[in-house]
């Protein structure tokens, strides 16, 4: 087996040149024509079990990959055997990754599911003691009568340290604006195959192996939630106000992972991370919580006791507001900041040094930390109804990380406790839903305030109507969230099963 290092990047198609012309001498270059079939059942088994299988043409060879490694990492066991046709030979993949999955009939159920043509040009590049492979990709992905354009740069490390794979990742990103993309071609195919990957994207199972250590487990937990936020950069650029839900979403789980695995991670560059994630969450926060306020607010007080003239301003303002934050987060995704950050965030979690638990696995790793979370969490929600915003807040942050330690941890419990964690899981989501209502109502209220008071005197009366009315209503439905949340509160228990050793 080799261990393949690579970081992949997206970049606009009239900057591929450049690089290439940034590179050393044409001794060190070549061209080849690349054909790749991928091959799955299907039911995509091999998808399933983060496997990919591959048949390429090089040259009129015909070459067979095996890929494992479907956490997102930059480093992926990789097999490879030439064969002598365009299927696969499975008889030339034993001793792979395909072992765990191969059966007496899987050859039968294998079929080419997607393929790519791309034209490829390399050339190594010498950093400091290492030897870089420099692959930039141009061609298509085709599903079907569906396809896709490929644009993208790879960066595999050959010899050396990884140290200087990230030092020429800064650098090329500085120079052409490549975006840093952990997806494969292989899971683009797939998307193609499903109709997905152009609007907003959830967040993908995790799973996780028992045996392992906290910072591994750390580590592909991480690598998942930098893949939830990367795949959102496209709908947040196309202002999908879902697509900056999502993204939000991914960068709160991994500031919860972060808060989970604190007592292991290192403490310098985990804050230098947090600092940048805080502004990337701050940057998209405008358009987020002035989106729900026009659909969740304003809206529906259209069929209501309120004066058309105080609807029509209040929605207008916040029309404007909602398109300048939109904007907002669109201008972050697109800055040098944010590229410099998927680059950065990529690096502290292949190369963070842990302070410890090496000495466990993850199944106590993960019952102590939801054990010692649930505890803390009843005991706040005790308190819940003479709580101040602000305490109720922390306290809905609070929730919200236990219910993605469950998502993070949920694998390791074994089959037949799958329904508890489920129970626990949806009533987190309860208690969160009506925190996150309230503190929704905290936000609106502040909004609406704002806009009575900065009226223009012609819409004043009616607009300042407009916003009383909403602070009222949801005033009102505050007191049966409360009541709701102090309900499932009291309900709340730690777990009575403990994950599989």
């Amino acid at each position: 087996m080799n261990a393949e290092t690579e970081l992949k990047f997206q970049v606009a198609p009239r900057k591929l040149a450049s690089i290439l012309r940034n590179g050393s001498g044409r001794r060190d270059r070549s061209e080849q024509a690349l054909v790749s079939n991928y091959y799955d059942t299907s039911k995509h088994k091999l998808k399933r079990n983060g496997l990919t299988l591959r048949v390429r043409k090089v040259e009129g060879r015909y070459v067979q990959t095996v890929k494992a490694g479907g956490s997102g990492s930059v480093t992926r066991g990789e097999w490879e055997h030439e064969v002598s046709g365009a299927k696969p030979d499975l008889k030339r993949a034993r001793n792979t990754a395909l072992d765990g999955v191969a059966t007496k009939k899987l050859p039968r159920k294998l079929k080419p599911v997607f393929q790519t043509d791309v034209h490829r040009t390399a050339e190594i590049r010498r950093v400091r003691r290492s030897q870089i492979e420099l692959a930039v990709d141009r061609g298509r992905i085709r599903a079907g009568r569906r396809s896709r354009p490929i644009a993208e740069l790879e960066l595999e490390l050959k010899t050396g340290g990884i140290a200087d794979l990230f030092r020429l990742a800064r650098d090329i990103e500085r120079k052409t604006g490549a975006e840093l993309d952990p997806h494969s071609k292989s899971e683009r195919g797939y998307q193609l195959l499903a109709r997905e990957g152009e609007g907003a994207q959830r967040a993908e199972p995790i799973r996780l192996k028992h045996d392992l250590s906290p910072p591994d487990a750390f580590r592909v937990i991480a690598h998942s939630t930098l893949r939830h936020i990367t795949a959102n950069a496209d709908p947040v650029r196309n202002m999908d106000s879902e697509g900056v839900h999502q993204m939000r979403v991914g960068l709160r789980r991994l500031r919860a992972a972060i808060s989970l695995f604190d007592d292991i991670l290192p403490r310098a560059s985990t804050a230098r991370i947090k600092t940048e994630l805080r502004w990337l969450t701050g940057e998209l926060a405008p358009a987020r919580e002035i989106d729900v306020f026009l659909k969740e607010s304003i809206q529906p007080i259209a069929e209501q006791n309120v004066p058309k003239r105080g609807f029509r301003a209040i929605r207008k303002k916040f029309s404007a507001q909602r398109m300048a934050a939109f904007r907002r987060a669109r201008d972050a995704i697109d800055s040098a900041r944010y590229r410099r950050l998927l680059i950065d965030a990529t690096e502290w979690i292949e190369s963070e040094r842990p302070r410890g638990a090496d000495d466990q696995t993850i199944a106590v790793y993960a019952a102590a930390v939801l054990d010692q979370r649930i505890k803390k969490a009843r005991k706040q929600g005790k308190l819940l109804r003479d709580l101040d915003p602000g305490q109720r807040h922390k306290l809905r942050i609070r929730i919200k990380k236990i219910r993605y330690a469950i998502d993070f941890f949920g694998s390791l419990y074994r089959d037949r406790d799958q329904s508890e964690v489920a129970r626990l899981s949806d009533r987190l989501k309860q208690i969160q839903s009506a925190l996150g209502s309230l503190n929704d109502f905290m936000v609106h209220r502040e909004l609406a305030t704002q806009a009575a008071l900065e009226a223009p005197p012609a819409n004043r009366r009616a607009q300042a109507f407009a916003a009383g009315f909403i602070v009222g209503q949801e005033r009102e439905a505050a007191q049966d969230l409360i009541e709701d949340a102090s309900m499932a509160l009291r309900r709340l228990r730690r777990l009575n099963v403990q994950p599989s050793k």
